[in-house]
């Protein structure tokens, strides 16, 4: 009995330890690169499951208001059946009448706040310390800087948290909302990337009619769980010509299977059987990518964070597009280092 383990966490710790996904591009032998992402690519996003519909998106405009030398707007639009979101944009205060400009999908991570200090809200404490905390703002800052950015909230945060409302949801017994969409989701064949990749692809459709965007000039960026947005909204809708992932670099079996460090935000069945994260990235090649680590973050190891970059880098060279992939390794801890976003999207935007 001594040898045996009753521990199911242990169980799967030691199978992530010797599991090797069908797909992993380090484990191939001289893969070729275009053969190699046609078949995965095609798998990939086969876990995905169904997609909801999509709807007219009947957009309405809330408020509208000047703060930090930018133009905001609070819009309201419908994403799919049974459910709306709001749409923040902040529209840089020397656009000129008639002129358009690149645009930014600015996705949100894990908190209560969703996308209120990605945008610049700075209207709490509490939203303040967020914002100092993770350098989070890039929603107002890339806007200062020309951009025009855009977010909603993901399912479970900001204004669509069912926990911050008033009716029978809010018993939900403790349970962390992520998992209980996922659990919904995947019983009626899809899961909660599926549903939010088709709200962030209405969000899209919705700001390439704005009279102040160029709509072929589309970006992505985000932190952390915003950083797992990012990377699926890049995957699943190539308008977007360059992508920033922010502190979400890793390899599965060790943030996620050994730390418990995932939710049902981030995944899809069989996910793990076809690729790791590095793999995951790699398939955005050969589109731009800057990627950003923090070398004292505590939320993704700085030595798993680069063995993961390493091994994009490996595959965009199989790609021919070493010069597209970017890496900004910052003194910080959990947030955007911000060193190179600027230079990176004027240069693919």
């Amino acid at each position: 009995m001594t040898d045996r383990n009753l521990s199911p966490q242990e169980m799967f710790v030691r199978l992530a330890a010797e599991h090797v996904p069908t797909y992993h591009f380090a484990a191939l032998e001289c893969p070729d690169f275009e053969a190699w992402k046609a078949e995965a690519y095609r798998e990939v996003l086969a876990t995905l499951g169904d997609w909801p519909d999509r709807v007219p998106l009947n957009p309405e405009l809330l408020v509208e208001w000047e703060q930090d030398g930018l133009r905001k707007q609070r819009w309201v639009i419908d994403v799919s059946p049974h459910i709306s979101a709001t749409f923040l944009v902040n529209i840089p205060g020397d656009l000129a009448e008639g002129e358009r400009r690149p645009a930014i999908l600015c996705c949100h991570g894990h908190g209560p706040f969703g996308k209120e200090p990605v945008m610049g809200n700075t209207s709490s404490p509490e939203l303040q310390a967020a914002i100092r905390m993770h350098q989070y703002d890039y929603g107002r800052q890339m806007a200062q800087a020309g951009y025009v950015t855009y977010a909603i909230d993901w399912i479970g945060f900001g204004e669509r948290n069912d926990s911050n409302k008033p009716h029978f949801l809010n018993s939900n017994h403790g349970r962390d909302w992520c998992n209980v969409y996922y659990l919904h989701a995947t019983m009626l064949g899809m899961t909660s990337l599926s549903i939010n990749v088709t709200h962030g692809m209405a969000a899209t459709d919705f700001a390439q009619t704005l009279p102040c965007v160029e709509p072929d000039r589309l970006g992505v960026m985000g932190l952390s769980g915003g950083g797992t947005m990012t990377l699926w909204m890049a995957l699943c809708d190539e308008r977007f010509r360059a992508t920033e992932i922010i502190c979400y670099s890793d390899l599965w079996a060790r943030f996620g299977i050994n730390d418990v460090n995932y939710c049902g935000m981030q995944v899809a069945p069989g996910l793990y059987k076809l690729v790791d994260l590095p793999d995951l990235q790699g398939l955005l090649a050969p589109r731009p990518l800057l990627v950003d680590i923090g070398v004292h973050d505590t939320c993704f190891r700085v030595d798993n964070a680069m063995a993961c970059y390493r091994q994009v880098e490996a595959i965009y060279a199989a790609a021919g597009a070493s010069d597209r992939l970017s890496l900004d390794l910052h003194p910080g801890e959990h947030g955007w280092g911000g060193n190179k976003s600027q230079e990176f999207f004027g240069e693919y935007l």
